[in-house]
């Protein structure tokens, strides 16, 4: 198993959420910002990686999440920017500075009222199956 394409995959997914046009507006941060942040924004968060090597090389899975977090009212602003992260990310051609991506699927999405329902926030995990 190796990890050695994580920062690269990490790299190749903020570039595509960050040039999507659906999300034009739509910040896309690896940290939460100052304050909490405000607004609707995106934020690449946790992983999880497990080996997938075989006979024809290192390989791994990333279990990605990728979060929505919104403070306008209701869920529409976060469900519709989760939407287009998904698009964006769903079978997306990626091209790793390291390694690289075989395929990226969607595996689960839970949406949920944040700060004593001020905030809405949706969690995507996707799975990137990563070579290299």
């Amino acid at each position: 198993m190796s990890y050695a394409v994580s920062a690269a995959l990490q790299v190749a997914v903020y570039g595509r959420l960050a040039g999507f046009p659906a999300l034009s507006g739509v910040p896309v941060h690896d940290a939460v910002p100052a304050g909490g942040g405000t607004g609707t924004f995106v934020l690449i968060g946790p992983e999880e990686v497990v080996d997938q090597s075989d006979k024809t090389g290192d390989g791994a899975e990333h279990r990605l999440m990728i979060s929505v977090i919104s403070d306008a009212t209701g869920f529409l602003a976060a469900k519709t920017a989760a939407v287009a992260v998904s698009d964006a990310l769903v079978d997306a051609n990626l091209t790793l500075s390291r390694g690289v991506l075989i395929s990226m699927l969607f595996v689960k999405a839970s949406a949920r009222r944040i700060d004593e329902g001020d905030t809405r926030r949706i969690d995507l995990t996707f799975r990137a199956r990563v070579q290299g």
